[in-house]
């Protein structure tokens, strides 16, 4: 008989996404954007491959002929375990930690098995909001209403609400009619997620909602949070050209408001992030003297929390990636050490 979703595997996940910042944190800050993503990539499959799941990835890093690792579709786990989905963001703001930019971070989520949203259309419209806004937002609503009718949910005037927007040009007329309505804009380059969490969290109240064009894997990822958080989300794919054979071959309406239960449909929702680089949401990696320190989240719905913790890393035990991507150099050294003394 198989082992039940427990609260274990809250932070079997917790040590896939420490190990994936810890191990391309190495590279922050040095211009190779392919080559933080491998690293965390690597660092992440070598864990999960040893958690007691039977995982399979309905997002990850692309298809099998693209990706060697958490690729869609890819097992995951020893098999002795719950059967469950995964969702994998080795990096999510691969262009902010290869820049040293600020709030890139390593994510895992999880549901029961056929529980996700998947689709290969590349983005989405959404919305999210945390508890105070549940119920209250609709996709096919005008921005102007969606704004007001969370505004009112909080009981707060509209001038004082956070809108967070990924800055790209699809979103300039949204950004436009926010700022006509008087509310507040936050712009960021990337990091989907990270600011989708954000606006989930009702101790984050700096970002009361995040709305406008994104990635459709993204939005999904969040949502998983968003579940165990008892927020709310609401979103539709956006088509480029293309997208909406794509969508019809897979059996998806194009023009379908996506609830939260299409998103996530299981009652168990789990997501732990690690910060890669120092953000709002999560501290970066730090080293020191042979450690790396770490901030990191979980929220499950499994067991009703959203818990910060903070964990002081030995760093020898990461020198079976020495190799990797030329980031080997500290680790290296503390490996090498460890054998003179042995």
């Amino acid at each position: 008989m198989k082992r039940r979703i427990d609260a274990r595997i809250e932070f079997e996940f917790l040590r896939a996404t420490e190990a994936a910042a810890i191990v391309s944190g190495q590279l922050v800050g040095r211009g190779d954007k392919n080559g933080v993503d491998q690293a965390a990539v690597d660092a992440m499959r070598a864990v999960l491959g040893d958690v007691d799941i039977d995982g399979v990835v309905v997002i990850g890093e692309g298809e099998k002929d693209e990706a060697p690792m958490l690729y869609i579709g890819e097992e995951l786990g020893t098999g002795d375990g719950p059967r469950v989905d995964v969702a994998v963001d080795p990096i999510d703001g691969t262009t902010l930690a290869s820049k040293g930019g600020h709030g890139a971070i390593s994510v895992v989520a999880a549901a029961e098995r056929g529980s996700l949203f998947h689709t290969h259309v590349a983005y989405m419209d959404k919305i999210v909001v945390g508890p105070a806004g549940r119920g209250v937002i609709s996709i096919e609503a005008s921005v102007e209403d969606n704004v007001r009718a969370v505004a009112r949910a909080m009981g707060r005037p509209v001038s004082e609400i956070t809108v967070a927007l990924l800055e790209r040009p699809r979103n300039e007329e949204k950004v436009k009619l926010l700022r006509d309505l008087g509310a507040r804009v936050r712009l960021f380059g990337d990091g989907d997620i990270a600011n989708g969490l954000i606006a989930a969290l009702a101790d984050h109240s700096r970002v009361d909602m995040l709305m406008g064009i994104g990635g459709a894997t993204e939005g999904v990822v969040t949502a998983c949070a968003v579940k165990a958080l008892g927020g709310d989300m609401q979103g539709r794919l956006w088509l480029r050209p293309g997208d909406d054979q794509i969508a019809r071959d897979e059996g998806i309406d194009p023009a379908r408001v996506l609830t939260l239960e299409d998103l996530c449909g299981s009652e168990i929702a789990i997501l732990t992030a690690t910060g890669v680089t120092d953000g709002e949401l999560l501290e970066g990696v730090r080293y020191v003297r042979g450690s790396a320190f770490t901030q990191s989240l979980i929220i499950s719905s499994l067991t009703h929390t959203s818990r910060t913790i903070e964990t002081t890393h030995d760093l020898g035990i990461f020198a079976k990636f020495i190799g990797h991507n030329g980031f080997s150099s500290s680790f290296s050294v503390i490996s090498e050490q460890r054998e003179l003394r042995s």
